[in-house]
């Protein structure tokens, strides 16, 4: 296999880590993550784990250390504002063993946004601590910069903010090819299908096949989800499966995601 198969044939990996209390309360639902894993899927990075952790400091460290050695990449939501808790920077640099200082460039953008430069205050120069080594990652939305250190990228927990970041930095990404995906709907229960599924599954294992009940509309059903990066293969499995449910006596309805 040559330098530049090899490259196309490998699996880019990511992790996701969600950083706060207000996750793990309820009290705020995450929106991050959906987010993450469409746009990662885009540009052939493999979202493989996400997690959630509460501000503490040894839980942050832990799950940083754990995630950025087993993924290519690990991106991390929450735990970078002016306030006591919001420790997620310190901890990052704990986990790499370096000072955390502060950052002119992060200090120039946080002066940018603000009318009066009293404003400036010390609470708000928190938010312009990174570990040493890390470069800035754009915040066009607030001025606050994220940042990123080795593999690991370090955002805002506020959705809209979050995204503007992750648009600052996908041009530093590099990934393989994209998952593509083929849905099909039946009316079938999964009791009805599941030795046939498992033997296609077993028959194109270069294709992930996911099966997914619901109940909507007072109706059972199945969604069967078909990833691959061979369009090709794809297309074959999608054809097979749509023969097997309907030879079953279910409908085989294709799906658009969205």
């Amino acid at each position: 296999m040559s330098e530049a198969s090899a490259k196309a044939a490998k699996t880019v990996t990511a992790a996701v880590l969600i950083i706060g209390n207000e996750i793990l309360s309820g009290r705020i639902k995450d929106a991050n993550l959906n987010y993450l894993a469409l746009e990662l899927n885009k540009l052939g990075i493999r979202l493989r784990e996400a997690r959630v952790v509460a501000d503490a400091e040894g839980e942050i460290v832990a799950a940083v250390n754990e995630l950025r050695r087993s993924h290519d990449y690990l991106f991390t939501t929450g735990g970078i504002g002016p306030t006591h808790d919001d420790i997620t920077a310190a901890s990052v640099a704990k986990a790499f063993g370096v000072a955390l200082r502060r950052h002119p460039g992060a200090v120039e953008a946080l002066a940018r946004r603000l009318r009066d430069p009293a404003d400036l205050n010390e609470a708000r120069l928190r938010m312009a601590n990174v570990p040493e080594g890390g470069v800035l990652i754009d915040n066009p939305l607030s001025g606050a910069p994220g940042f990123e250190i080795g593999n690991v990228f370090v955002m805002a927990g506020v959705p809209a903010v979050m995204q503007a970041m992750f648009e600052a930095l996908r041009s530093r990404l590099r990934g393989g090819e994209p998952l593509r995906a083929r849905t099909l709907v039946t009316d079938l229960r999964e009791g009805d299908i599941a030795e046939r599924l498992g033997e296609l599954q077993a028959h194109h294992p270069e294709v992930q096949i996911g099966s997914y009940p619901f109940y909507r509309e007072r109706r059972f059903g199945v969604s069967l989800v078909l990833r691959a990066t061979d369009e090709a293969a794809l297309e074959r499995t999608a054809a097979e499966l749509r023969e097997m449910l309907l030879a079953l006596g279910g409908e085989a309805r294709e799906e658009t995601p969205g």
